[in-house]
């Protein structure tokens, strides 16, 4: 991935989280807006079935999924909102479920296997790759819980500002402020470059994390 790519993927990143948030709050029971914001929900089952159970198990979210926008579009499906909430909390839950599950067994943590693809550990890097993916699995459920909290106890406008908004905010800032204050805590790090995080984690997906050993 060059930098104009990473660019541009954080351009494509922000723009849809802006017109989420914008349809969340003046058309979140139309059809086609339903359709935009579910998709990615969607997709990640998809890929997340075929890894998992291979074309059967694509085919079988293929099918759920378009059993599920007919009811949208026939007007079935119930309170939008709470899709709309499904969605974020099992995303954040699939995503502290995978980070956390490579804390236990015999595999590597998934914050070092994602280190592994870019330099050989040593030293201290192993016990810092396994705190970070300690880290990380603790974000990802508390974003689980803020955002049924707010779901629950504030306008749908708040939660939508979350989810949209903050959530994408707060994994950026997670992402790139650790790596900015990296080598301060360990100088003796070898540095890398932020594309080159990007790149790694870009090889993982959800059903690798117990490849590896100590």
């Amino acid at each position: 991935m060059s930098r104009w790519r990473l660019a541009l993927l954080l351009l494509v990143g922000v723009a849809y989280a802006g017109l989420s948030h914008w349809m969340m709050l003046f058309h979140p029971t139309e059809p086609w807006a339903v359709v935009v914001l579910l998709g990615p929900l969607w997709l990640a089952a998809m890929g997340f079935a075929a890894s998992k159970f291979g074309r059967w198990g694509f085919a079988a979210a293929l099918l759920l999924g378009i059993g599920g926008f007919a009811l949208v579009f026939l007007g079935e499906a119930g309170d939008t909102n709470r899709l709309y909430v499904f969605q974020h909390v099992a995303i954040n839950g699939l995503l502290c479920g995978w980070f956390g599950a490579s804390l236990r067994g015999p595999g590597l943590p998934l914050i070092t296997q994602f280190a592994q693809r870019v330099h050989p550990l040593k030293g201290h890097m192993l016990a810092y790759t396994t705190t970070l993916t300690r880290i990380w699995t603790v974000y990802f459920a508390l974003v689980v819980v803020s955002s049924i909290v707010v779901y629950l106890t504030l306008p749908f406008s708040a939660w939508s500002l979350l989810a949209n908004v903050l959530t994408p905010l707060s994994v950026t800032l997670l992402f790139v402020g650790e790596h900015l204050v990296r080598y301060r805590l360990h100088p003796e790090f070898e540095r890398t470059r932020l594309i080159d995080a990007v790149r790694a984690f870009q090889g993982a997906s959800p059903v690798d994390h117990g490849s590896g050993s100590h």
